[in-house]
C-alpha cells in the first residue's frame, strides 16, 4: 500500500469512527456544506464540469485544528443537494507533504487541470512552496504532475493560492504572495499551454500603487471580468481596523478595475470589503454554463478565536457559505442567494403584514431553526429597527445613524459583539438561518452580513421589534434538510 492509499484509508477510518458523535451535535447545519469530520477551510477548485458543478475544499480530516491539509470534494447537478465524492488530493507527494493547499480548476480537452500549493516544512518550521498541477478526466481522480510554478525572486515562501482562468488566446494565472519585505501582492504568470509558465511580474500590491502598504500577506486572490469591469477578489491579511472597516483578524473583498492582458497590468480603485459579517473568508468563483458568476466562501475566519467553537466537542469545525451569484451595479458587486436556492423551500409561505408601534413581539409560524425570511416594503419612522433570532444573534437598522448593525453572544465569552455597516435606505431584507449559522442580504445584496453563532438549542424564536413606528411585509419558509453523503 502506497503512502496516498494509506493516508485514503486512514481518512475513511477516521469518518467512521466519528460519525455518531458528528451527527448527534445540535449546531450541525441542515443544508450548508460541512466536513464529515474535522476542520473545512477554504473552497477550492470549485468549476462546472460535463454538466456537473464541483466545490473542492480545504480539509483536515484527523482533528479540529490546521495541519497538512487533503483535498475533500463535493459535487451537484442542482447546487442544492451535494454529494460527498472520494477524497481528491492527499499530502502524499514530497513537494506537498506538509498539505496540499488551496488552487482551483480549469477545464482544457476534455479534462480538470487543477493548481494547488504544495507546502513542504522542515523540522524547524521552514517552509519552500510549489505551485503544482493534476489532471482529471472524471472530476474525481486525479493524476500528479508536480510543481509547474517555483518560487519567483522577491518573494517569500508565502506563496500560494493559484487561480487560473483563460482570456484573449492565452492562459493566466494569479497566485497570493508575500514580497522579501513583507508587502502583501498579488503575482501573474501567462501560459499558452497551461504547463509552463511565465512570470509577468507583481499585478498589485508589493509596495506600489494604491495597496501599496496593505498588509503583509494576499490570500486567494481571483480575477474576473464582471459587467464592464474587471473584478480581483483577494484576502489581505495585516491591516488595522478602521471605524467600521477591517474589524476581522483577516479580511476579504476586492477591487474593480480593468486588466490589460497584453501589458500585464491591472488599473483598478479602493479594496472594499465583501461581506461585512462576522465569518467570511477566502472567496472563490467560478462561471457556469447560465454565464452566472458564482462565489463561495468559508464561514470562518483564520486565528479568530477558532478553537473555541462548540463543535469542536463534536470532531467537526467550519462549514461553507450558501452558493451567491455575483452582480456589478453602480460599480459595486453586489452578493444574491442563487435562484436554485428556492428548491429548499419546505411547502408554502407564512405571510404576515405587520405594523409595529414601539413594541416588540413574535408572529405566528415565524421561528424554527432552518429557514428562509423575506421582509420587503418597509416603512420605518425615525429611531431603530430589529429582529432577534432565538438568544444568539440580533440585526438592528438606526433610521437615524443609517448603519446596519449585525450583534452577536460571542461563543468565546458570552459577551454581545458587533459588526456594522452604511445603509442609506434600508428598503428590504433577506435572511437564511440555519442552526447555528445567519446570511443577511441587505437591499437585494448591496451588503452582506455573514456570522455563525450559537444559540440555546431549545430557542428556535424569532421577534421583531422597533422604537417607533415601522411597518413591513413577511415571507417565512422552512428549508429542507440536505443529506451531505
Amino acid at each position: 500500500m502506497n503512502r496516498d492509499e494509506q493516508l485514503r484509508k486512514e481518512v475513511y477510518e477516521e469518518m467512521e469512527k466519528h460519525e455518531g458523535v458528528v451527527e448527534q451535535d445540535p449546531y450541525r447545519l441542515h443544508y450548508h456544506l460541512m466536513p464529515p469530520v474535522g476542520l473545512l477551510n477554504d473552497p477550492n477548485g470549485f468549476i462546472q464540469f460535463k454538466g456537473v458543478y464541483h466545490l473542492y475544499y480545504q480539509w483536515m480530516p484527523f482533528k479540529t485544528g490546521h495541519g497538512a491539509k487533503f483535498w475533500g470534494h463535493y459535487s451537484s447537478v442542482d447546487l442544492v443537494n451535494w454529494k460527498h465524492e472520494e477524497i481528491a488530493l492527499t499530502p502524499s507527494e514530497w513537494f506537498e507533504k506538509n498539505g496540499c493547499y488551496s488552487g482551483s480548476a480549469i477545464e482544457h480537452d476534455g479534462k480538470i487541470y487543477a493548481y494547488y500549493t504544495g507546502n513542504v516544512k522542515d523540522e524547524e518550521g521552514n517552509r519552500e512552496s510549489y505551485q503544482c498541477l493534476a489532471l482529471s478526466e472524471d472530476s474525481i481522480h486525479f493524476d500528479k504532475k508536480g510543481p509547474v510554478v517555483h518560487l519567483p525572486e522577491g518573494f517569500t515562501a508565502h506563496f500560494r493560492d493559484p487561480k487560473v482562468w483563460e482570456r484573449d488566446g492565452a492562459f493566466f494565472m494569479v497566485v497570493g504572495a508575500q514580497t522579501t519585505e513583507l508587502k502583501g501582492a498579488v503575482v501573474l504568470l501567462q501560459s499558452e499551454n497551461l504547463i509552463d509558465w511565465e512570470y509577468r511580474g507583481t499585478l498589485t500590491g508589493g509596495g506600489r500603487g494604491k495597496l501599496a502598504d496593505f498588509g503583509y500577506m494576499f490570500e486567494c486572490p481571483d480575477l474576473f471580468k464582471l459587467g464592464d469591469q474587471d473584478i480581483l477578489i483577494f484576502s489581505p491579511q495585516g491591516i488595522e481596523g478602521a471605524g467600521m472597516k477591517y474589524q476581522n483578524v483577516y479580511q476579504a473583498g476586492y477591487v474593480a478595475g480593468y486588466f490589460d492582458s497584453a501589458a500585464g497590468t491591472f488599473e483598478h480603485g479602493d479594496f472594499e470589503e465583501l461581506d461585512r459579517g462576522f465569518d467570511f473568508y477566502a472567496p472563490q468563483t467560478t462561471v457556469d454554463d447560465k454565464g452566472r458568476r458564482i462565489l463561495f466562501a468559508w464561514m470562518s475566519v483564520p486565528d479568530q478565536n477558532e478553537q473555541d467553537h462548540p463543535t469542536i466537542e463534536h470532531k467537526w469545525l467550519h462549514t461553507m457559505t450558501l452558493p451567491r451569484e455575483l452582480k456589478l451595479v453602480n460599480g459595486k458587486v453586489r452578493q444574491v442567494p442563487l435562484e436554485e436556492l428556492r428548491h429548499l423551500r419546505a411547502g408554502g409561505a407564512i405571510e404576515h403584514k405587520v405594523e409595529l408601534d414601539k413594541e416588540s413581539r413574535e408572529l405566528t409560524g415565524v421561528n424554527g431553526k432552518a429557514f428562509e425570511l423575506e421582509i420587503g416594503d418597509l416603512s420605518l419612522s425615525e429611531g431603530w429597527f430589529d429582529l432577534s433570532i432565538g438568544d444568539g444573534v440580533r440585526l438592528v437598522y438606526s433610521t437615524g445613524e443609517q448603519v446596519a448593525t449585525l450583534e452577536r453572544k460571542s461563543y468565546v465569552n458570552g459577551v454581545v459583539e458587533k459588526r456594522q455597516c452604511k445603509v442609506e435606505n434600508l428598503k428590504s431584507l433577506r435572511l437564511f438561518v440555519d442552526t447555528s449559522s445567519i446570511e443577511v442580504f441587505i437591499n437585494e445584496g448591496e451588503e452582506t452580513f455573514t456570522a455563525r453563532f450559537y444559540p440555546s438549542p431549545n430557542n428556535d424564536t424569532v421577534r421583531f421589534g422597533a422604537s417607533n413606528q415601522a411597518g413591513f411585509t413577511i415571507r417565512k419558509w422552512d428549508l429542507n434538510h440536505v443529506n451531505l453523503k
